[in-house]
């Protein structure tokens, strides 16, 4: 027998996926570094677990969206995080992307 509740949480987490990588460049146009990160986005309603954004912050700098940079003024060292110029641009490529496909995705699902 089917389990609603896990295919709803499967499918939702599939969902969001995608979205968080919309959401965290959203937040980079000022360094940041991984915790503020998950506390700005846990303001605005996005749940994004550290074992989850860490890996994804080493992936967009290695595509050369964002750059980073150490800081060791404080006890404890922190790697900031910035857009740079190729993820601005690829940042607002994917929010044209994103607000087309949800004009697309509403008019399919208005009831």
């Amino acid at each position: 027998m089917v389990n609603i509740q896990e295919t709803i949480n499967g499918l939702t987490h599939e969902l969001r996926r995608g979205t968080l990588i919309i959401g965290v460049l959203s937040q980079l146009s000022e360094p940041q570094y991984g915790y503020s990160l998950v506390s700005i986005l846990e303001e605005k309603g996005i749940s994004i677990d550290p074992g989850t954004l860490y890996p994804l912050l080493r992936r967009l700098e290695k595509q050369e969206l964002l750059e980073s940079q150490w800081d060791t003024n404080e006890s404890r060292p922190r790697k900031y995080y910035l857009l740079s110029q190729t993820g601005k641009e690829v940042y607002e490529q994917l929010c044209v992307e994103w607000k087309n496909l949800t004009q697309s995705m509403n008019s399919l699902i208005e009831l």
